[in-house]
């Protein structure tokens, strides 16, 4: 498959033989999901916590009598039972992130690619740079790309400059080809890759 590469003014000034197997191949949608829930998991926080019969406040003093007295026993005031007790298996800090087979993500990015390329949601670029980090070039650059929308820039070693100047902007994001995942192409309009990035790209996916 041949595809046009263009520069920073969006004009074509050559073109590019990508591989069918990596750009080009059959759409897995269930890998793809696979690959998102667990990049979604690995991303989440698990910092919910509830206080036990140890944690809450109160005192440990037996409130009355074991006997005698016609109540229900009681051992303390912060029994389960009670308002204010603690919570019986009330979730605590855990890391939702799990592992997944590097076939499968690998996988899952090749069909998200593919499945962007027969969008023609993608565009290969010469180079992705700014002079200065300002989110005005940013704009500037994305402008003249003929890109709205969110999208995701990619290449090998990104630019700092650019990547500081399109922080400011929702829904664009920079990533390396290292960092990059199926869900950050399947969450984007438009993927903005350089020459580069393919070519990286090619050689980690099609091995």
């Amino acid at each position: 498959m041949t595809v046009d590469v263009v520069d920073s003014q969006n004009e074509k000034i050559g073109s590019l033989e990508v591989s069918d197997a990596v750009f080009g191949g059959r759409v897995n949608s269930d890998v793809i999901w696979e690959a998102v829930t667990h990049q979604r998991a690995c991303e989440r926080r698990g910092t919910h916590a509830t206080k036990t019969r140890g944690l809450v406040s109160g005192s440990g003093k037996k409130p009355w009598r074991q006997k005698g007295t016609g109540r229900a026993r009681v051992g303390e005031a912060r029994n389960p039972l009670w308002r204010a007790g603690g919570t019986v298996f009330g979730p605590q800090p855990r890391s939702y992130a799990y592992s997944l087979p590097k076939k499968v993500v690998r996988g899952a990015l090749r069909a998200a690619l593919s499945q962007r390329f027969q969008d023609g949601a993608v565009l290969i670029v010469d180079e992705l740079a700014a002079e200065e980090p300002k989110t005005r070039q940013a704009v500037d650059l994305l402008d003249r790309l003929d890109v709205t929308g969110k999208a995701v820039l990619v290449d090998v070693s990104p630019d700092a400059n650019l990547s500081l100047a399109v922080r400011n902007l929702a829904g664009v994001q920079m990533t390396s080809t290292r960092q990059l995942g199926a869900r950050d192409v399947v969450d984007a309009e438009r993927v903005i890759m350089t020459r580069a990035a393919v070519e990286r790209l090619e050689q980690v996916l099609g091995s």
